[in-house]
């Protein structure tokens, strides 16, 4: 990917670390899209407070604000007081990704009223779906970018008839133990569940071996899983069962259509947008709470369903996602400049309908 002629290389100082062999590829993809255009300067207090950048982008702030210890919170929310205060007096364009939104956990008092602070200094909203509220004084779209090419060098066992598979980071809010619960009252023959993911914590864990121990049909990898193993766990699952209580933005989804498998989620505008952006047969949803009905309902549907061999993921394509990035840097950067559009526009500069 280029650049347009006589456009900028921007430094932009990314709310994320120095990616390693663990970072969310949601990031690292986006980080080689905007390589060509972008100069990348990685998260550190040290980096936020003393260094030059054109623009700053957050992703999930209120993690910038987390320690284990009080006293670690506390120092890590003074840092961040700081660092928003010379954004403030400094005119800082701030960029902000709405990955979540709200905090999946809150964090106290004074992390609620820092984060209402950087939600005043934001310039420029970034939202990854098309079905997310705009917001002032701007918004733009960049469409949550595919998993193809990440696991493309993978191996890819056939599928296992009727298996079930819940994966990633296992955590209160995406449902597993209904998931479980309905498990119990499936009677269709052959149906296995399996679960793949790091728990959160050791009650999340428990809950998990559990189930297990008391139903042979279930069986669990609690771990980080790597990615070879993650590809051949989705791979070989014949329905992804993903029953969030909070679904708004899902890289897990995405991972499993980009792997090719069908998914059952619950109803949200999300995800009815999404899935007929993907075509027929591949997104499937359900109302209400997740039943045992309602998973041998979606495995008969997903069985049945005509479709075409792949998902259309044509508008996730990193090339697009990093020139809209890069675009909502420059509007942030011109508003900053008060060359910037109304409240509550959207860059037109980055469509979200199909190219054809």
């Amino acid at each position: 990917m280029s650049r347009c002629a006589g456009a900028p290389v921007l430094t932009v100082l990314q709310q994320v670390d120095r990616p390693t062999p663990t970072t969310n590829p949601y990031l690292v993809q986006l980080f080689r899209a905007l390589e060509p255009m972008v100069h990348l300067r990685y998260w550190s207090l040290r980096n936020a407070l003393l260094t030059r950048y054109d623009v700053v982008h957050l992703h999930w702030p209120e993690y910038m604000m987390r320690h284990p210890s009080a006293l670690g919170r506390l120092l890590r929310q003074c840092a961040v007081a700081l660092l928003l205060l010379r954004w403030q007096v400094l005119r800082t364009p701030v960029v902000r990704t709405m990955h979540n939104l709200e905090p999946h956990e809150g964090g106290g008092r004074f992390e609620t009223l820092l984060l209402r602070w950087m939600d005043r200094l934001t310039t420029r909203w970034i939202r990854i779906n098309a079905t997310t509220e705009l917001r002032a004084p701007g918004t733009d779209t960049a469409l949550h970018g595919h998993y193809r090419h990440w696991y493309a060098g993978f191996a890819k066992p056939v599928q296992v008839p009727g298996r079930l598979l819940h994966f990633g980071l296992i955590r209160p809010y995406k449902g597993v133990e209904v998931l479980i619960k309905a498990m119990a009252e499936v009677r269709e023959p052959g149906c296995t569940l399996r679960i793949a993911g790091n728990p959160a914590d050791a009650q999340m864990r428990t809950l998990v071996e559990q189930a297990c121990a008391a139903d042979p049909r279930i069986s669990a990898l609690l771990q980080y899983v790597q990615d070879p193993t993650l590809a051949a766990e989705i791979s070989e699952a014949e329905l992804i069962v993903l029953p969030y209580r909070e679904m708004h933005n899902s890289g897990t989804l995405l991972l499993s259509l980009s792997l090719s498998r069908p998914v059952l989620v619950p109803r949200t505008p999300n995800n009815v947008a999404l899935a007929d952006e993907v075509g027929p047969g591949w997104v499937f949803m359900y109302e209400g709470q997740l039943t045992a009905q309602v998973v041998e309902e979606g495995l008969r549907r997903a069985r049945a369903a005509h479709r075409q061999a792949d998902p259309d993921l044509s508008l996730r394509d990193w090339d697009r996602v990093g020139e809209q990035h890069y675009r909502s840097y420059m509007a942030a950067i011109d508003q900053r400049r008060g060359r910037g559009r109304g409240q509550g526009q959207e860059d037109r500069a980055a469509p979200v309908g199909r190219d054809r």
